[in-house]
């Protein structure tokens, strides 16, 4: 099926005549024909996103994204405003509302002003080669911003937005959450609770060449793993009166982790470990110092590493099963494990399934292949799954390319039309009476 995708897709990207039009209504003609002659004017705009650092710290940086899209919305008639992160410690929140009739379905549409690329990072700059855009944020997510803004634009243009009832939500620390959650996901949570269903547009996903859908994405939680145990020497491990030491008893748990977590849709990761005489983390728990000598039983042990799973039910029966490991320790040790708060899950839902069909109706009259359905193991946490116990949602409606996350990180430009398209006719669609 996937092969076959690949083919309709690559054909979909060639594709410049009118036989989509038979499945388009006249405002969707019109829709289509507006965003195939803003395409400029969206990499204009992308251009001067990326030249603005908005690494999740720079929390100047990032309200400066913020002010530069403002006057985007407004001129849709959106209303706007900041709304500070200051007692969570970020910069804060971009949230633009749009009155429509009130007869359609209530969206909200998510995405972040914040990149991972810091002021100091070396990777800078905005390049376009062909159909390829590099530069820090192009994908994940400006270029997502830009899709999100063109179809709304395109909306207006076909007279279809005057209508739609719209939450804007664009966080301003999606790579690096604020705390405490409950602040730095609070406008996030009173919108969705307004709305009758949410859109993603962070990065789409593809498979062998094909664009794939998406309804679900997985948890992030963290976790640290600290062992105490008897110094002494070496001659005495094993023994009663010396135990096991640290590392053994480390060693003990990571494999049982290993051994008996393992589930479908739920994956566990050590990252780091330190140990010996005495293991400590730095402040940022990127690094840390060990000391020790081969012939000293290792007093001091500790890992951290996270864990992803499909349904927050899924995370805190692992959490059990993890905890009952750690407190059946070695002679001589006793460990303590402690978790992170992090993103929760977003798990499949048939609401979810049908939004997607909705958007397969919409690749159908354009004359694109369906988006078949994305395994979640390859999706990572968002912001979206905050919300997903209140509304059903597509993830995925941004910029696809390359890289993300990473210095090189690209956007492909006939994939921006696709989206933007897509974007635009399946919010025109939804605001209807009835959809």
């Amino acid at each position: 099926m996937l092969k076959r995708a690949a083919c309709l897709a690559a054909c979909a990207l060639a594709f410049t005549g009118t036989a989509y039009a038979a499945g388009l209504s006249g405002a969707e003609r019109r829709m289509v024909a507006a965003v195939d002659a803003s395409q400029d004017a969206q990499l204009g705009l992308l251009e001067q996103l990326v030249g603005i650092n908005s690494g999740t710290m720079n929390l100047a940086g990032v309200q400066a994204v913020s002010r530069r899209l403002e006057p985007e919305f407004r001129a849709l008639g959106f209303e706007v405003r900041w709304s500070s992160m200051a007692e969570a410690g970020r910069a804060g929140h971009l949230i633009a509302t749009h009155t429509g009739s009130g007869k359609g379905r209530r969206m909200l549409l998510i995405g972040h002003l914040d990149t991972v690329f810091e002021p100091d990072s070396p990777f800078k700059g905005y390049v376009r080669s062909g159909n390829t855009v590099t530069g820090p944020g192009v994908n994940d997510m400006k270029g997502g911003i830009v899709i999100m803004l063109g179809a709304l634009q395109a909306m207006k243009a076909a007279g279809t937005l005057k209508d739609a009832d719209i939450t804007v939500v664009l966080t301003g620390d999606e790579e690096r959450m604020g705390k405490p959650t409950e602040i730095a996901r609070r406008d996030l949570v009173e919108a969705a609770r307004r709305s009758d269903l949410a859109l993603d547009f962070e990065g789409l996903a593809t498979e062998n060449g094909a664009d794939m859908g998406s309804i679900a994405r997985r948890s992030s939680s963290t976790w640290t793993l600290k062992v105490k145990a008897k110094p002494g020497h070496s001659s005495g491990i094993f023994s009663g009166a010396a135990g096991y030491g640290a590392i053994f008893e480390l060693s003990r748990i990571l494999d049982a982790f290993r051994k008996d977590l393992r589930e479908p849709n739920a994956t566990y990761n050590v990252g780091l470990v330190l140990g010996g005489a005495n293991a400590d983390l730095n402040t940022t728990a990127t690094g840390g110092k060990a000391s020790g000598k081969s012939n000293i039983i290792a007093a001091e042990a500790l890992a951290i590493g996270d864990l992803r799973t499909l349904s927050n039910a899924q995370t805190e029966s692992l959490k059990a099963k993890m905890a009952s490991i750690v407190q059946t320790s070695l002679p001589g040790t006793r460990a303590s494990l402690e978790f992170t708060e992090g993103y929760p899950a977003m798990p499949p839902t048939e609401g979810s399934r049908r939004i997607l069909a909705q958007l397969n109706g919409v690749n159908r009259d354009l004359g694109y292949p369906e988006m078949v359905e994305l395994d979640p193991l390859k999706r990572g946490a968002g912001d979206i799954a905050f919300v997903s116990g209140i509304v059903d949602g597509l993830v995925g409606l941004g910029a696809g390319g390359e890289g993300a996350h990473a210095p090189g990180e690209t956007l492909d430009i006939p994939a921006m039309r696709r989206q933007t398209r897509r974007a635009a006719l399946l919010m025109s669609r939804l605001a209807r009476p009835g959809n």
